[in-house]
């Protein structure tokens, strides 16, 4: 018995490749899809599945392709797959409903808890009250400037350009993303992310 069914949509037949047998070594199903549409054409609802799609794809892009899935009203959980500076789309995907994002190059313990989500998602529903209550407590823990520099994160913003709106040192940006983490108990931005929407944070348009 598998431990559910990975849809893995990607252009790129080497990254398709690497997550099926990384996925199927974990004891789940895999089927790969080289586009959006084909993946579209060839679905087949399954007990417990999530899709894993590129955020960067021709005709139709990752973030297309779940506005379809939404459309359609398929109920599939979706991880988006982010490379470097797709960190705002991503963020758009989140808002629209994605259960995560990963970045390449993956971490594989980031990766299976990404996995681990989108199976779980429909059994988490009511766990969400409590967890959306944890949230806010952890919130309420940051300064004025930690809250500032969280609002630059989730919405994308290196830290770089961070520190030039804040007028302090890309070194002090650091620092209080550290701390932000740690009093989040973010293991990754896509934690950030995922706090911040379901603390109803507003996250900024990026600009």
């Amino acid at each position: 018995m598998t431990k559910g069914t990975i849809f893995i949509v990607d252009d790129d037949a080497a990254v398709r490749d690497s997550l099926c047998a990384l996925l199927e070594a974990e004891g789940f199903s895999v089927e790969g899809f080289e586009s959006a549409k084909a993946f579209l054409a060839g679905f087949k609802p399954k007990e417990a599945c999530c899709v894993i799609a590129d955020i960067r794809m021709p005709d139709m892009d990752g973030l297309e392709l779940q506005e379809e899935i939404i459309r359609r009203g398929w109920g599939l959980p979706v991880i988006i797959i982010t490379g470097h500076g797709d960190v705002p789309l991503a963020v758009r995907a989140m808002k629209a409903g994605a259960v995560d994002f990963i970045e390449k190059p993956f971490d594989d313990e980031v990766l299976r808890a990404s996995i681990d989500r989108g199976i779980d998602q429909s059994r988490r529903s009511r766990g969400e009250t409590a967890m959306v209550q944890e949230v806010e407590t952890r919130v309420a823990q940051l300064t004025a400037r930690e809250r500032e520099v969280m609002e630059h994160l989730v919405a994308g913003r290196p830290n770089k350009v961070i520190a030039h709106r804040m007028d302090i040192s890309p070194r002090t940006v650091e620092v209080h993303r550290g701390r932000v983490m740690e009093k989040m108990q973010a293991r990754s931005l896509s934690d950030l992310v995922r706090m911040a929407l379901a603390a109803k944070i507003e996250i900024p348009a990026t600009t």
